[in-house]
């Protein structure tokens, strides 16, 4: 007989760490909710946090074992989880990010029309008027991944992935879209490409968003894009 889970779930997570489970999988109630639980454990627990990592259906709670220790770190977590969190004011955002959509920007665009039986211009039309949610950033400095991509439109990862994509790529995998924040290899469909600069390390904010914004995709045309430093 397969074991029941139930949700949230409160884990040691290594020495000086607890992981929370919300659920088993993510969705935009979820992260709603790590966001909420996230500002009170950071109100709470100031003195003893070290970090807080949100990230899909959990939260990795860091906390300086100098300071506390597990158990009283739990009692709080569990206290915390009890408590009404939606009157609690959320600090998220939404991003609107340029995308020059096209065949010479998104070398995936038509195969992945093709795929799904739609023409390209309803891909782009499709991609660009969901709002999606920063689920979990990863894999490479500022990769954000944002869900969910409309089914129509969900493609698996490549078979082969590429060496070399190129800064600002903008890709989809399954029912997730992201944009790459630099060269890296990869392994999305490519559909086009953001002039924006999403991760500098050098500049505070480093980053465009953080988990629990949200990020809406505008189509813009070649000439716009090139305008905003874009590069081909």
């Amino acid at each position: 007989m397969q074991q029941v889970v139930h949700y949230p779930q409160i884990e040691i997570a290594g020495e000086g760490a607890v992981i929370i489970y919300l659920d088993k999988v993510a969705n935009n109630t979820t992260i709603k909710k790590i966001s909420q639980l996230k500002h009170s454990i950071a109100r709470v627990l100031a003195d003893s946090v070290v970090e807080l990592v949100p990230s899909y259906a959990s939260l990795l709670v860091i906390f300086d074992p100098i300071k506390t220790d597990y158990y009283a770190v739990k009692k709080v977590l569990s206290a915390l989880l009890e408590e009404d969190t939606s009157e609690i004011e959320s600090t998220h955002k939404t991003i609107e990010l340029p995308v020059y959509y096209s065949l010479e920007s998104g070398p995936d665009l038509q195969s992945l029309a093709n795929r799904s039986g739609l023409s390209v211009e309803d891909v782009i039309e499709i991609h660009q008027k969901t709002i999606y949610h920063v689920y979990a950033i990863g894999f490479a400095p500022g990769f954000a991944f944002l869900g969910e991509v409309d089914e129509r439109i969900a493609c698996p990862r490549l078979a082969s992935p590429r060496a070399k994509v190129a800064k600002g790529s903008v890709g989809i995998a399954d029912r997730q879209t992201a944009i790459y924040p630099n060269v890296s290899p990869g392994g999305w469909n490519l559909i086009g490409l953001c002039p924006q600069t999403l991760f500098d390390p050098d500049v505070a904010p480093y980053l465009t968003y953080q988990v629990g914004d949200s990020v809406k995709f505008d189509a813009i045309t070649r000439h716009e894009f090139l305008a905003l430093g874009g590069q081909l």
